[in-house]
């Protein structure tokens, strides 16, 4: 089975459904026969490579709102994320351009570390109060994460990956992903936003159940009896 995940690591929510997510698959029978890949979705295409002034500033501008209550958006994000393991540091987050996080996601995943990529990146934005559009900063998490550094700095000097980006969000156009997180199972089932974990959980043994019917065999000398309907025949 394939769960596909559209995100960015500069989306809050995102971090936190990526945590829900692994509780989910932790309890699912079938956790082994599950294939994650990681797929890209730019919040803010049009983003410098770092963003001037603080993630409350921007929140405020964004949503027409007073700094406090920009303010208050962050802390109950952060209350929410605790509860899920997460330790945020949004106050002093410093945003950017996330096209080339995304492009060595996809490196990532060529060499069988997408996840650790992901989750080096997504808690350098959310936690750790890195720069995510500094080609410096993005080339230290990724050897962190288990990357070759001059790969990493191969790829950052060119355009590499920038197709399967590319690629990845005219796929979150066609699917209608507006939003981010957004989970596609065995591309036919879609799951928006950070659900809790027993939800997605159901989702999974939904999908698993549907590609995987159980087929009912009768012997050679036809169907043995059954009761049904209330009672039995005797």
């Amino acid at each position: 089975m394939q769960v596909e995940i559209w995100s960015d690591v500069v989306c809050p929510w995102c971090a936190i459904g990526k945590r829900r997510f692994e509780a989910a698959l932790a309890e699912f029978e079938h956790r082994d026969e599950v294939t994650v890949r990681w797929r890209s979705f730019e919040l803010d295409p049009t983003a410098p490579q770092e963003r001037e002034g603080t993630l409350v500033e921007h929140l405020a501008e964004k949503y027409g709102t007073a700094p406090d209550q920009a303010q208050t958006m962050i802390r109950q994000m952060s209350d929410t994320a605790a509860a899920d393991g997460w330790e945020f540091d949004l106050e002093h987050a410093r945003g950017g351009n996330t096209v080339d996080a995304h492009r060595l996601i996809h490196l990532g995943a060529e060499h069988g570390v997408q996840d650790a990529v992901k989750e080096r990146l997504l808690r350098a934005y959310v936690a750790e109060r890195e720069p995510i559009g500094d080609h410096a900063t993005l080339t230290r998490l990724a050897v962190e994460a288990g990357l070759d550094e001059a790969e990493v700095r191969d790829v950052l000097a060119g355009d590499r990956f920038l197709s399967a980006v590319r690629a990845d969000q005219r796929q979150a156009q066609a699917y209608g992903i507006s939003g981010v997180p957004f989970f596609v199972v065995d591309a036919k089932y879609g799951v928006s936003g950070a659900q809790p974990a027993d939800a997605l959980l159901h989702v999974l043994e939904t999908a698993w159940a549907d590609a995987h019917p159980i087929q009912v065999l009768t012997p050679a000398g036809g169907a043995g009896e059954t009761c049904a309907d209330g009672s039995c025949a005797v």
